[in-house]
């Protein structure tokens, strides 16, 4: 062999430390990008960083992208599928949110139709693509948004409290948390702000971060405000006490998650086993299993174990669900 010729194992060589120096570019391409994020803190604030718009576009922008008109209507006709979408933090629009749902699901369609050659398996696959996926998609991404408002939500009280200390009004309070806090809590309370700015009462508006947020602490902030706002009294005071209302119930919910991390790691090992066991066997033996399914009553056996797997899941789920 001579020198200029690459052996497999220098090649191989080569194309790990190539593939390090990726990692490493991306990693710091990442890295920066977030310190990026960092300095314009939020959303909001980042629509107006170096651009000559009105608060009042950027408002309009915000509702659009999150799936509402202009005046902050749900467009969508069936109700609660828009909330989900509005309550999940999706910031793309319903336009394109539709087109990438489109294209999800034909390649989908595509990829199992190719992999089964079977048009029964294809059209099997249209509920669990085009239904299934994308809600708990959807509430997962309702369900990390809204534990990140949730803990944010007392820091932002506290700052309102402090704002009303100095002798702020309640708006300019209220639009201190959107300068100084990063999302999502900065661009909601920003949302409120401007809607109070543009004509909206106080009550109303916070009304409004409810419908788009969903958050279960959100109705005791707006009762507060509203009563305050009827029947008069110390604002600053009552806010005080419903900061600590809400960190008492972080507390317990932290406490209830870990008395029942057993069951829910119990539900996620149980449902884990069989799947990988089934995997395993037939990497190491593909034979185990390939003489079962000329039978009608392998599908059937199948469909049973699926169904009683995900009923123990619930089960174990509704056992372990505390509201508090």
């Amino acid at each position: 062999m001579s020198a200029f010729e690459f052996s497999p194992v220098h090649l191989m060589m080569l194309t790990a430390v190539l593939f390090a120096v990726l990692i490493v570019e991306a990693g710091f391409t990442w890295f920066a990008g977030a310190e990026v994020g960092k300095k314009r803190l939020n959303r909001r604030m980042s629509l107006g960083d170096g651009a000559k718009v009105s608060q009042r576009d950027i408002l309009i922008q915000l509702r659009k992208e999150r799936g509402m008109d202009e005046n902050g209507n749900m467009l969508l006709p069936v109700a609660w599928l828009n909330r989900l979408i509005v309550q999940s933090g999706l910031s793309i629009g319903l336009g394109k949110a539709a087109a990438i749902y489109g294209i999800f699901v034909v390649t989908v369609m595509i990829a199992v139709g190719i992999l089964t050659l079977s048009p029964i398996a294809v059209l099997g696959s249209a509920p669990v693509s085009g239904i299934l996926v994308p809600y708990v998609y959807l509430r997962m991404r309702r369900g990390g948004k809204m534990n990140k408002f949730g803990k944010q939500l007392p820091e932002a009280i506290d700052l309102i409290t402090r704002s009303l200390k100095a002798g702020h009004p309640v708006p300019v309070a209220i639009s201190m948390v959107a300068r100084e806090m990063p999302d999502p809590i900065g661009s909601e309370f920003g949302m409120v702000a401007d809607e109070v700015t543009y004509g909206s009462d106080l009550v109303t508006a916070l009304s409004n971060l409810y419908e788009r947020v969903g958050h279960p602490d959100l109705p005791l902030l707006v009762s507060s405000v509203s009563i305050q706002s009827t029947t008069g009294g110390n604002l600053r005071e009552i806010l005080d006490g419903l900061s600590k209302v809400v960190r008492d119930r972080l507390k317990m919910k932290a406490k209830v998650k870990a008395i029942s991390a057993e069951g829910r790691m119990s539900a996620i090992f149980l449902t884990a086993m069989p799947v990988i066991l089934f995997i395993v066997l037939n990497l190491l033996m593909p034979e185990y299993y390939s003489g079962i399914w000329d039978y009608d009553e392998a599908y059937i056996g199948a469909a049973g174990l699926i169904f009683w797997l995900t009923s123990g899941n619930l089960l174990i789920m509704k056992m372990v669900s505390f509201k508090v």
